[in-house]
């Protein structure tokens, strides 16, 4: 059990370096204020997230522990919304439309209030 939680470690380790160094690149041809580098590694952290998801479900049998390293551990890392947007998705496929709405509407709307909030308690202290 405690060498699964190395693996995703490390691939998380490996997440962070791949998004950080993929948000940077973009961003340094960016001269306005808009965060294109953040833009790319959700849109491409989504892409890489449905490619791996269908490749694991359709064609490659790969291990319950190495979904995890690598959607939990590299993914997770490499950017949260391609979760977020993954989960939506399932919920889509299977017509939960209600909740898809619910989880874009409440991810988006609470963290954008969680933020907020956030500043505000700060600059009180």
């Amino acid at each position: 059990m405690e060498h699964k939680f190395v693996f995703i470690a490390l691939a998380g380790a490996l997440g962070t370096l791949c998004r950080y160094s993929l948000s940077g690149f973009v961003q340094q041809f960016n001269s306005s204020f808009f965060p294109f580098g953040t833009l790319v590694v959700n849109i491409t952290g989504c892409f890489v997230a449905g490619f791996l998801w269908t490749l694991f479900e359709n064609r490659w049998a790969v291990s319950g522990e190495i979904r995890t390293c690598v959607l939990v551990g590299f993914m997770g890392a490499f950017t949260t919304f391609s979760a977020f947007i993954l989960e939506t998705g399932m919920l889509v496929r299977s017509t939960e439309w209600f909740y898809a709405a619910l989880n874009l509407v409440m991810q988006n709307g609470l963290g954008l209030g969680a933020l907020s909030a956030g500043i505000v308690v700060a600059r009180l202290i």
